[in-house]
C-alpha cells in the first residue's frame, strides 16, 4: 500500500494500549536456500503468523547500522536511514484506517527496534517472487486484483483502494546519491509496467503500489550519482526488477 508519510527518524509510533487489541504471533519460516541474496546483502525473512484469526505472512529485512532506503512506504516514508524493511500482508477487505500503526504493531512483534519502512498487500506474501543482476536483488510480492493504468479518467465517486499492491524492495551493495534514489525508483517503476506488458497484462500496476530502494550511506564521494536505466547500477535494477515482477505476474 503506497502513500508515503513524513519519515520518522525515531522509529515507528509507539502503541499505546489502546490500540493493542490484535494478537499478533509470529513464527520465522525456513528459506528455501536459492532465495538468499548473493554478495552478503541483507536477505529477505519470510514470517508465518496469526492474527485476529487470519493466517497471514510477512517479509522482515534486518538491514543493521549504516543503510538508508527510499521509499513511498505508509511507514516510514521518503529518504532517511532504516534498520529494516517489513512488507506485511493483510487479509482482504482491509478494515483498519491506521496502517502505519499497524505495521508498527507488526514491527514490534518481530523485536524491530529504530527507525524502518514497512509496507502492505493483500496479495500471498509467501508467494514472493525475486530477481537478481550484478549485486542487485529486487524481492516483489504481486497483487493484481485491482490492476489498471496510471493516467486514467476521474471516477464519479472516489472508491476506497483495497492492498492488492505490487510491493518492490530493492537492496543494492553500493551507496546512491539522493538523486539516483529518486532515480532508482522511476528506474524501478518503469521496469515494473515493462514486465507486466510483457506478461501480457493491459496494465501499468496498482493504485497502491509500492517502492523500497535500499542502499549503503553514501560517503565523502556522495555515492553513485545515476540510477537511470541506461547508468550501470540503474541498468541492473531495472533487469532484476523486470524478472521478479514479469515472474510474480506470470504466477498472480
Amino acid at each position: 500500500m503506497g502513500g508515503a508519510r513524513q519519515p520518522r527518524e525515531d522509529g515507528p509510533p509507539p502503541v499505546p494500549p489502546s490500540h493493542q487489541g490484535c494478537a499478533i504471533r509470529s513464527v520465522r519460516l525456513q528459506l528455501p536456500a536459492q532465495r538468499g541474496e548473493p554478495g552478503g546483502e541483507p536477505r529477505a525473512e519470510l514470517h508465518d503468523r496469526r492474527e485476529d484469526g487470519h493466517h497471514l505472512h510477512h517479509l522482515v529485512w534486518r538491514l543493521g547500522p549504516g543503510v538508508r532506503v527510499c521509499s513511498s512506504a505508509v511507514l516510514g516514508g521518503g529518504i532517511g536511514p532504516r534498520a529494516w524493511i517489513l512488507n506485511a500482508q493483510v487479509p482482504g477487505g482491509y478494515p483498519r484506517l491506521d496502517p502505519d500503526r499497524h505495521l508498527a504493531e507488526i514491527a514490534a512483534s518481530e523485536g524491530l527496534t529504530g527507525p524502518g519502512a514497512g509496507l502492505m498487500t493483500a496479495a500471498d506474501v509467501a508467494a514472493y517472487t525475486t530477481g537478481h543482476d550484478g549485486g542487485v536483488t529486487a524481492t516483489v510480492t504481486t497483487g493484481l486484483g485491482v490492476r489498471g493504468w496510471a493516467a486514467a479518467p476521474d471516477p464519479e465517486a472516489a472508491t476506497p483502494h483495497r492492498p492488492g499492491t505490487i510491493n518492490i524492495v530493492l537492496t543494492l551493495p553500493v551507496a546512491l546519491s539522493d538523486a539516483a534514489l529518486v532515480n532508482a525508483v522511476a528506474t524501478a517503476t518503469e521496469a515494473k509496467v515493462q514486465a507486466l506488458l510483457d506478461a501480457g497484462l493491459d496494465c501499468s500496476g496498482t493504485p497502491t503500489d509500492a517502492v523500497c530502494v535500499a542502499a549503503p550511506e553514501p560517503g565523502p564521494d556522495g555515492g553513485e550519482p545515476f540510477a537511470g536505466p541506461r547508468s550501470t547500477w540503474g541498468a541492473r535494477i531495472a533487469r532484476a526488477v523486470h524478472t521478479a515482477v514479469r515472474a510474480g505476474a506470470r504466477l498472480s
